[in-house]
Parts: C-alpha cells; sequence; structure tokens
C-alpha cells in the first residue's frame, strides 16, 4: 500500500484512480453512513471538488482505491465556513494561510489486508501519515476538519488528538465536530505505520519518469 498525492496537474493521468475515489466516497458517506451526499453514476462529489484540491490516496499495489481525503488551502472556500459553520465557536474560521483543510476522508473498511487485532487498519494509518506529510512538504502546520465523535476517537487512539473549535452539533443521522490536528513530524512518527512509503520517494519517481 503507497500514498498517492493528485494535484490538478495530475487529474488526467489518474483519472481512473480518481473514478475509484469517487464511488468509494459514494459507498461510505452514502451507503454505510447514510449522509446526505450527491450521488450519480460516477459517484460521490460536491462543489468543493470544483476548486482544483490536491487529493490523497491510499492506493494497494493492485491499484486499487482503499482510502482517500481531499485537501484544500483554509483560506477558503472552506466546507467548514460555508456548509458547517454552525460547528465553530466563533462561527468563521479565520485561518492563515499555513493551514490547510481535509475534509471527505474516508477507507474502505471491507479491506482484510491491514486489519490487526484491536489495531487501527492500516489504509487509515497510512491516510494519516500521508495527510501530514503532505501537508509539511507544501507548507501548511495544522490542518482542519469536520468529522464525527466516532472518528475523533479513532485520532485519539491514533496519536493524532484533535483540539476542538466549537462544540459537536446533531447533523442529520450524526453528531459533529470541527477541530484542529497538528501537522508536524511529531506527528507524523506517531502515526505513520511500518513499511510506510514516503511521498517524497513517489513523487522522486514521477520526476525521474517525466524527464525520460
Amino acid at each position: 500500500m503507497r500514498i498517492i498525492t493528485v494535484s490538478p496537474d495530475r487529474y488526467v493521468d489518474h483519472f481512473s484512480l480518481l473514478r475509484q475515489m469517487h464511488r468509494l466516497r459514494a459507498a461510505v458517506f452514502g451507503e454505510r453512513l447514510e449522509w446526505d451526499v450527491s450521488i450519480t453514476d460516477a459517484g460521490e462529489r460536491d462543489e468543493y471538488d470544483d476548486l482544483d484540491p490536491t487529493y490523497i490516496l491510499a492506493v494497494t499495489d493492485s491499484q486499487r482505491v482503499v482510502g482517500c481525503a481531499r485537501l484544500l488551502p483554509a483560506l477558503g472556500p472552506t466546507m467548514l465556513e460555508q456548509t458547517f459553520p454552525q460547528l465553530l465557536a466563533s462561527g468563521s474560521l479565520g485561518a492563515p494561510a499555513n493551514v490547510a483543510e481535509s475534509s471527505r476522508f474516508c477507507v474502505d473498511t471491507t479491506l482484510a489486508e491491514g486489519r490487526g487485532g484491536g489495531q487501527l487498519h492500516l489504509a487509515t494509518l497510512t491516510m494519516f501519515a500521508g495527510i501530514i506529510e503532505w501537508s509539511i512538504a507544501n507548507g501548511y502546520d495544522e490542518i482542519v476538519t469536520a468529522t464525527d465523535l466516532r472518528f475523533e476517537r479513532i485520532l485519539n487512539r491514533a496519536g493524532w488528538p484533535m483540539k476542538r473549535l466549537g462544540d459537536p452539533v446533531a447533523i442529520g443521522n450524526t453528531v459533529a465536530v470541527a477541530g484542529t490536528l497538528p501537522a508536524d513530524r511529531e506527528s507524523f512518527e506517531r502515526v505513520c505505520p511500518q513499511g510506510y512509503r514516503s511521498i517524497a520517494a513517489e513523487d522522486h519517481s514521477r520526476q525521474i519518469r517525466s524527464a525520460a
């Protein structure tokens, strides 16, 4: 399993992976969690996918997308401020330039590979490490996100606790909460699973292929 970062200039090259990602999001958010999301034959997507985000994908050696997240500068527009302002104690984010927003995080929990007894799934930890590593590499030292209480507990178990930005609020069929996560070397080392493949190595490999 490895992390692939898909920035706007790589959308075309990774079209098939992004198609898998949208279908995974539909399966997780629409079917399993039963959230009120927009789903078509192409999968789940919303207006924030039109803002040229970078996608972080966990991909198996057989090219199966088993985890994903969407990253955008928190300067805006952001999902937190525009869609879920009720999760912010102040009603606004006011984030500086060194903060990124993570949204639409999900993992394929049906994947048997990487499931250890009593441990978080390998795909989950790989995604956490990939998000932090990408953030550090791109000048972000903090991440803001909206999630639910169940996922907040997963973050705590992983050793990557979230600092709340407001009180939990019932939204649809879940209880949501907003918070910030540190994007630093210490956090990366705590969540990083054994055998993690650095995205720096993946980017270096791409540069070599491009030069060939």
